[in-house]
């Protein structure tokens, strides 16, 4: 009959009467692992203190052990004892769980929108993170401004209205956590402005518009045609907000062309709307002279965002706003918990201050330029009914395929080993846009050292 048998903590139901003593004794330390009162890992005590306890002799245990090591129940290690295994085997009445490989991690990322980071400019971001630091007042740990440093908002306004065309007195500047924290408070604003829809780019960020709609926001899509994103019609209710990429379209990459410019600032001024410009990557074109920003026509009606994710890295999470002063007051009161550490915002106002921005931008820019011209030549040469569009400014690239080929393309690259989106990956459900097969390909992120691999890769799994 079996009965309880404490051991080493655990009550083993030792049969005595069955078969055999040795036959008893494995299925009680089998069932004991196998109803969890064995944990994986727990060690069992030797051969000599089991054989002991339970009165039987030390062969005995050690045959049950081996038993049981060879089941796989157990293991046994040379000077650590005989322990549960980790995994416990199937038995006669449990299947083996399919196995389930982990996905392989790609061997290039060609997702848009992440600069190359091993580029990120260390020595000298932490030579101006010496200097910010000495030189800050000990005032400048406190909770200080909700706006931002004033260094960084003064040095800001100077950096943007040199390089971007952007009318940015310091007051008007209001320092946040990236893009995604910068919009999130305007979202708030707006809503507590009595917006009800802000109309977003018919290709566009999807978690962009999923944080507008999570604020109460409706966000048609504005329309779209060759030539580009069209302003909407002037119903206010059609859209009272409007967010979109003026400068370089992501992904499609046209810049708002000059008689649209013009008709979104006269439909703003006549409705009474705000435009949101996002300058995501204003500072990397290529071809010809950038393209300024839109918020320089008015100042009034468009409201400028900026970020360092593109120039430098995301995740110093250091983005701003550039505001027309009556939403000043409103953006501060949304900015609590938003705002980046001070002593980041200090290192990036001595970043621009010293110039060590703007080389650091020059340098960058070349690096990309060479890298998207190899990526032009790779698919001149090897795969010329592709065409390529969007390439005079930022660090990616749309490439056209035949109809009905983007989902293939998109597997073919995964078994090659790259990561890549499909432009329906950014399509507006409710676009009015003829669907199009092409792929989104970021080029910033590999290093130059696999750039050449990953180019090779992406040209064999194309169709």
């Amino acid at each position: 009959m079996a009965k309880p048998w404490a051991t080493f903590g655990v009550d083993l139901h030792l049969d005595r009467s069955g078969p055999g003593l040795r036959r008893g004794l494995t299925d009680a330390l089998r069932e004991a692992v196998r109803g969890g009162r064995l944990a994986p890992g727990t060690r069992l005590p030797s051969s000599r203190s089991l054989a002991a306890d339970l009165g039987v002799a030390r062969n005995t245990v050690a045959e049950v052990y081996a038993d049981l090591v060879a089941e796989g129940w157990l293991a046994a290690r040379q000077g650590s004892g005989t322990r549960v295994a980790d995994r416990t085997p199937a038995t006669p009445d449990q299947h083996p769980a399919p196995h389930r490989r982990e996905p392989a991690r790609p061997a290039y990322d060609l997702i848009p929108g992440t600069p190359e980071l091993a580029s990120f400019p260390r020595a000298q971001w932490l030579r101006a993170a010496r200097r910010a630091l000495t030189a800050a007042p000990d005032r400048a740990l406190g909770y200080g401004d909700p706006r931002g440093r004033p260094e960084l908002r003064t040095a800001l306004a100077g950096y943007l209205s040199r390089a971007r065309g952007v009318h940015a007195d310091p007051d008007r500047i209001v320092v946040c956590a990236g893009f995604l924290g910068g919009l999130g408070v305007l979202a708030d604003l707006l809503r507590h402005r009595g917006t009800r829809s802000a109309a977003v780019e018919s290709y566009g960020l999807p978690h962009h518009r999923g944080l507008l709609a999570r604020a109460g926001l409706a966000t048609p899509p504005l329309p779209f045609d060759d030539r580009g994103t069209r302003p909407p019609d002037d119903d206010p209710a059609t859209a009272q907000a409007v967010l979109l990429t003026p400068s370089h379209q992501f992904p499609m990459g046209l810049p708002l062309l000059p008689e649209r410019r013009t008709a979104l600032i006269d439909r703003a001024r006549r409705t009474g709307g705000l435009i949101l410009e996002d300058d995501y990557d204003g500072e990397f074109r290529y071809d010809r002279q950038p393209v300024g920003a839109l918020q320089g026509l008015d100042p009034d009606r468009v409201v400028y965002l900026g970020t360092a994710s593109k120039s430098l890295a995301p995740g110093l999470r250091l983005g701003w706003l550039v505001l027309p002063p009556p939403l000043v007051e409103d953006a501060m009161d949304g900015m609590a918990g938003r705002t980046p550490g001070v002593l980041d915002q200090l290192t990036l106002a001595e970043f621009l201050a010293s110039g060590d921005y703007d080389r650091h931008v020059r340098a960058a820019r070349l690096r990309y330029r060479r890298r998207r011209d190899a990526l032009v030549a790779a698919l001149a040469e090897r795969a010329p009914e592709v065409r390529v569009t969007g390439i005079a400014a930022g660090l990616h690239a749309v490439l056209q395929l035949p109809p009905g080929t983007e989902q293939q393309a998109v597997r073919a690259a995964a078994w090659h080993g790259l990561a890549v989106h499909g432009l329906s990956t950014f399509r507006h459900p409710d676009a009015a846009v003829a669907p199009l097969d092409a792929l989104v390909v970021g080029y910033g992120t590999p290093p130059d050292h696999a750039w050449a691999g990953a180019l090779d890769a992406l040209c064999r799994a194309l169709p």
